[in-house]
């Protein structure tokens, strides 16, 4: 399917290779020897950013971390890009401040404000991801010791059992529900104000992605569901998610919403979506947030017809 308008993704532009293949249990090492490394700092679901140059950027020397006093320990190799190795550092909420030549940002802000090229704002997806699923698994989860990071932070090898942790990835379905020339949308009670957006929820064990489409949006609205479609996928770093976006058509109209889930769910026309893509919808609502994948398969949906 060819591009549409709105069709970008935030987190989609990553040029890392992982050499997934080539890692040793000494590459952070070998990376932070190389003086092509560069280095992320991300921490709390906020990222720093080095500012006063020609452009924005996130990636900081060696030198510039060590002066900053951050602890290497718990850094890990996210790979090569073109211009060389790239090393993830964590820090801790209140360790860094913001100074006149860096800023410390929220992660989502670095898409949503244009703050940083696509590539960088990818490399930091998958930086964020990464320190997450390692902070969340430092205990082995079979006999409780401290796991030790092995092939440079894309494993973690317990000492005592000798199990093996790999990074993963939640899958989640994400899915803009049609029927004739109107769609389902629904707002969760965290949304801004005014914010609806497509029906999502994790992927079961053992479940296909179609029927994590059916089951979903059945248990949030009530909604029967018949044909699912893939469109696209797009990582989510808050903290370890695959969206995987779908268009699906109801089989059913009347509504019975999950109030537990949702705040309110309904069907709006094609017309009525278009304004709140635009901005102009007379009662201010408006659909997602540009570069999430909800708006994407709306925005798709809205100019099929």
């Amino acid at each position: 399917m060819p591009a549409l308008p709105g069709d970008w993704l935030a987190f989609t532009g990553n040029v890392i290779d992982p050499l997934s293949e080539k890692r040793s249990d000494n590459s952070i090492q070998v990376a932070l020897d190389d003086p092509r490394t560069r280095l992320l700092l991300i921490g709390g679901g906020k990222v720093c950013i080095k500012v006063g140059g020609n452009l924005p950027t996130a990636l900081f020397h060696l030198s510039e971390v060590i002066a900053r006093g951050l602890d290497l320990e718990d850094a890990v190799l996210l790979g090569d890009a073109p211009s060389g190795p790239v090393v993830a550092v964590p820090f801790r909420v209140g360790e860094i401040s913001a100074t006149q030549d860096m800023e410390v940002v929220d992660l989502r802000s670095t898409y949503q404000n244009g703050l940083l090229s696509d590539d960088i704002v990818g490399a930091l997806a998958q930086g964020s991801a990464l320190l997450s699923w390692h902070q969340a698994h430092r205990f082995c989860g079979r006999c409780g010791a401290e796991n030790e990071v092995r092939a440079g932070g894309y494993k973690r090898t317990c000492p005592a059992c000798g199990t093996e942790h790999f990074p993963r990835t939640d899958p989640v379905a994400i899915m803009l529900i049609a029927k004739g020339d109107q769609c389902l949308l629904g707002r969760s009670f965290h949304f801004a104000p005014g914010m609806y957006s497509c029906l999502s929820g994790f992927i079961e064990p053992g479940e296909t992605i179609e029927a994590a489409v059916r089951r979903e949006t059945f248990e949030e609205s009530g909604i029967r569901i018949g044909d699912v479609r893939y469109v696209s996928s797009q990582p989510w770093p808050f903290p370890y998610s695959l969206m995987i976006g779908c268009i699906a058509e109801a089989l059913t109209e009347e509504i019975a919403a999950d109030t537990t889930e949702l705040e309110d769910c309904r069907w709006f026309s094609r017309t009525e979506v278009r304004q709140m893509l635009d901005g102009t919808h007379p009662h201010g609502l408006r659909a997602a947030t540009k570069g999430a994948i909800a708006r994407q398969l709306i925005g798709r949906w809205t100019d099929s017809a």
